[in-house]
């Protein structure tokens, strides 16, 4: 079965710092771009941050740039999106996604181009 498993959600106080974890299973994701969304109760979901296959480009929404950080292992097949200084409008599911189609770039968030979806993970920042 192919999938994406996030973990690493949790509730933190503002200022605070979480790492996300995406693990693939069924598939390696040394060919995938991978991309990191979230969604806040009533929003869209909206891109946070990418990386492409080999990890050489990463990219970040303007609201989160500086506060996270992509990363990946391909050795373990797992991407990581490490969160700091957070703030409650971090508040939200956050998803990762995997996309093919030119793995090799980071140009935008657009959804339907990813294959595989995780289940999401809740993040909540309050204090």
């Amino acid at each position: 079965q192919l999938q994406l498993v996030e973990s690493g959600g949790g509730l933190v106080q503002p200022g605070g710092s979480l790492r996300l974890s995406c693990a693939a299973s069924g598939f390696t994701l040394d060919y995938y771009a991978i991309g990191w969304f979230r969604q806040a109760p009533g929003k869209e979901r909206e891109g946070v941050s990418c990386i492409t296959s080999r990890g050489g480009v990463t990219t970040y929404a303007d609201s989160v740039k500086g506060r996270f950080t992509i990363s990946r292992d391909n050795a373990k097949n797992t991407v990581y999106l490490q969160m700091s200084s957070l703030k409650p409008e971090d508040t939200a599911v956050y998803y990762c996604a995997a996309r093919s189609k030119n793995y090799y770039a980071c140009s935008g968030y657009v959804r339907y181009e990813y294959d595989y979806w995780g289940q999401g993970t809740q993040v909540t920042v309050s204090s």
